[in-house]
């Protein structure tokens, strides 16, 4: 089954012209100021907003003020962010008595909070590893069993 679509804006996914434009397209977000102790970095068309804080509040804070450039670079350059796909995690090395409840917006809707997230194809899991190790020995399982299955 063949599917047509008209492109009236972008480029196709899977096309060649695809990562030059994205790449010409997401520089102007890559060199926006950000604050010192935030730093946005992107592959493809993944964007991970990296902020470090010792307090929970003032990260909320800055990470609310550096999506609202976010979402503002969006606007300007009619690129949608889907909110659905966004995910916000704390990572820290110590256990925090504050709470840890952290309510990040992205246009204006709360991004989900989690306690690990895949991202660029590795499971991230607050410096545990045991969701990652689970998650490769299982694609190795499933690659070495279609690899048994194409012998038979």
């Amino acid at each position: 089954m063949s599917v047509h679509r008209t492109v009236i804006k972008g480029s196709p996914q899977g096309s060649c012209c695809g990562p030059g434009y994205w790449n010409i397209l997401y520089n102007s977000l890559l060199h926006i100021q950000f604050t010192k102790s935030s730093k946005a970095e992107a592959f493809a068309d993944d964007l991970i907003l990296d902020l470090r804080n010792e307090i929970i509040r003032a990260a909320e804070n800055i990470s609310n003020f550096e999506m609202n450039k976010i979402t503002a670079w969006s606007r300007n350059n009619k690129i949608n962010f889907n909110e659905d796909k966004s995910k916000v995690m704390i990572i820290s090395r110590r256990e925090r008595k504050e709470n840890k409840e952290i309510n990040i917006y992205l246009n204006n809707k709360p991004l989900q909070q989690v306690s690990m997230m895949k991202y660029l194809g590795i499971v991230i899991d607050k410096f545990k590893f045991s969701e990652q190790i689970s998650y490769a020995a299982e694609r190795t399982n499933k690659l070495y069993t279609a690899y048994l299955n194409r012998l038979n």
